[in-house]
């Protein structure tokens, strides 16, 4: 299983990045270990995941969701 995810940032900045192991990859992200523009952000909060069969799919929509408008974000993270 692939997992896409949104966090919120302590700066109220949202991150999006894709996974195999997503209560590993958040917790890389709070030791600062993760992401290079999560690691002076933390804590960080998960908001938002999706779940996919593959890595292909997952990069796909994480690559889509990167391309959205803030506001957009928002609104998926609302649904």
């Amino acid at each position: 299983m692939c997992y896409v995810y949104i966090l919120k940032c302590k700066d109220n900045t949202l991150y999006t990045g894709w996974t195999v192991d997503l209560d590993k990859r958040i917790h890389k992200h709070n030791l600062g270990k993760a992401a290079k523009y999560t690691r002076g952000r933390t804590p960080v909060k998960l908001v938002y995941f999706e779940e996919f069969d593959n890595k292909i799919e997952a990069q796909k929509r994480e690559y889509a969701i990167k391309q959205l408008s803030r506001t957009e974000k928002l609104t998926l993270i609302k649904k």
